[in-house]
């Protein structure tokens, strides 16, 4: 049975987000993650999940200004400083949080900056998170989005992240697959997993489109569910949907597919 992570960034925003621990548990998930915990004491978090029995399973590097547009520095090089700083922020967190993962959103490939030195900054930037993570015991995954919702977001097919990962050239670099955003970019879900399973090392979900739960969409997640455990994912998959509603309204998919 899949271990499922509520993602507080999406799920129970009808309350502030250290109350969406409380939700989460209540609502039966067992893990949690978000994409930054960096505006809230990292003590204030810790408590949460340790009163809910909660894993703490992932969240982001920091990556810029979120409210002002952007969605990640990674491929950016202009901010290398300002990456590296926030691998260090991150690995603070994640050592308290007890989380084994982070996620680098490469970000938006910068006006007047080429493909190739975009790339050569994520590959860059890259090797100098994955090493620093790794010494800290910390899990590097980073992941393709589409450029439907994202327009020009640089990394963007499971093909592109293999190539980048081979560049990098460290076994502590994982893909995060996430069903939704590779659904519209190149489909073929079930194959490319199994054919890239040995480097994936989280997994998200919502339906298209729509970006809603899970039986809402095009997405036949009743075949997935059972195919991920065929083909012998033992990951979490981060729950990271619109609700179509509310939240707690649409958990009925839980049940529908017998994961709860």
């Amino acid at each position: 049975m899949p271990k499922l992570a509520a993602n507080l960034s999406m799920l129970f925003t009808e309350v502030d987000f250290l109350d969406r621990f409380d939700a989460a548990a209540k609502a039966g998930f067992k893990g949690v993650e978000y994409l930054f915990p960096y505006a809230f004491p990292v003590n204030d978090i810790k408590t949460r999940l340790d009163a809910n029995g909660l894993t703490q399973v992932l969240f982001n590097l920091p990556a810029g200004n979120w409210d002002g547009g952007e969605r990640g520095i990674a491929c950016h090089p202009d901010r290398v400083e300002e990456f590296r700083a926030g691998v260090d922020q991150a690995i603070a967190y994640a050592k308290v949080l007890g989380n084994s993962q982070v996620n680098c959103l490469a970000g938006i490939q910068p006006a007047g900056v080429s493909y190739e030195e975009a790339e050569a900054t994520f590959v860059a930037n890259l090797k100098f998170a994955v090493d620093k993570l790794e010494a800290a015991g910390i899990k590097l995954v980073m992941e393709a989005i589409n450029t439907l919702d994202i327009p020009g977001f640089f990394l963007n097919n499971t093909k592109q992240a293999q190539a980048i990962r081979e560049k990098v050239g460290s076994a502590n670099l994982y893909l995060q697959y996430d069903i939704y955003h590779m659904q519209i970019m190149e489909g073929d879900l079930a194959r490319t997993v199994k054919n890239n399973l040995a480097n994936i090392n989280h997994v998200q979900l919502a339906d298209n489109p729509g970006r809603h739960e899970p039986g809402t969409g095009e997405i036949n997640y009743a075949f997935l569910f059972k195919y991920l455990d065929e083909v012998g994912y033992e990951g979490w998959i981060g729950c990271e949907y619109k609700p179509a509603t509310t939240t707690e309204a649409g958990l009925g998919w839980l049940q529908q597919y017998n994961l709860h």
